[in-house]
């Protein structure tokens, strides 16, 4: 009796999906659903991408968190429009939530939407919340063999960024092997490594989110 009840709710989830991202298509505004585990640097990440890129994008943020505004405080710092979801213990955003959120932003001349989910690499990935592109984050603080133990996230994502390589001197971290486990899940898998703190590798994100966004623009 459990699996029509689950099948229902994801079922639910991809119809307001699909009504988000007919929003979003209309005012051709790219939407991109950042996944992590806790700690490993979407908002630092966001933070610096806002600030660096403020004057070429209009860039807003969907902040999924359990408790607390922290993130989108931060976010709203760099002059980019933030929304705070509190999903009190919910593990995961959905389409609902941001369908919702949507509602408190100025879409007009919108050009990129950065969807921070809650820190998780497994039920964020189930859900759909009507984006263009999944992006994976991984930071070298991790193992890194998380491709391997966490494969779906990595299957489904059209880039992964391995943040903050300023501590590579520090932790046991073997880029290259990380690298080989998200290819072999992914093979078109898009691959930054990059620091936030130092900006390395900074700009090889920008211009892949102008490249998308671009293709944004032409309907692709």
């Amino acid at each position: 009796m459990q699996i029509p009840v689950i099948r229902n709710v994801l079922e639910a989830n991809e119809k307001k999906a699909e009504q988000v991202r007919a929003r979003l298509r209309s005012g051709r505004i790219l939407a991109l659903n950042l996944i992590s585990s806790p700690g490993a640097g979407k908002t630092s990440l966001l933070e610096r991408t806002l600030r660096d890129l403020g004057g070429t994008f209009r860039m807003a943020v969907i902040e999924g968190d359990l408790q607390t505004t922290n993130d989108a405080e931060r976010v709203a710092a760099t002059g980019a429009q933030a929304v705070q979801i509190n999903t009190e213990g919910g593990c995961h955003l959905n389409s609902d939530m941001v369908s919702q959120a949507l509602d408190k932003l100025d879409l007009n001349g919108l050009d990129i939407l950065f969807i921070e989910n809650v820190g998780n690499l497994v039920c964020p990935v189930e859900f759909d919340c009507g984006e263009d592109a999944k992006l994976a984050l991984l930071s070298v603080a991790e193992g890194d063999d998380k491709p391997e133990k966490y494969p779906l996230l990595f299957n489904l994502a059209k880039a992964m960024v391995l943040n903050k390589t300023d501590l590579l001197p520090y932790v046991s971290f073997d880029l290259a092997r990380a690298r080989a486990f998200a290819s072999k899940l992914n093979k078109d898998l898009r691959i930054f490594e990059l620091s936030c703190r130092s900006g390395q590798g900074l700009d090889a994100w920008y211009a892949w989110l102008a490249e998308e966004r671009a293709g944004k623009l032409h309907g692709r």
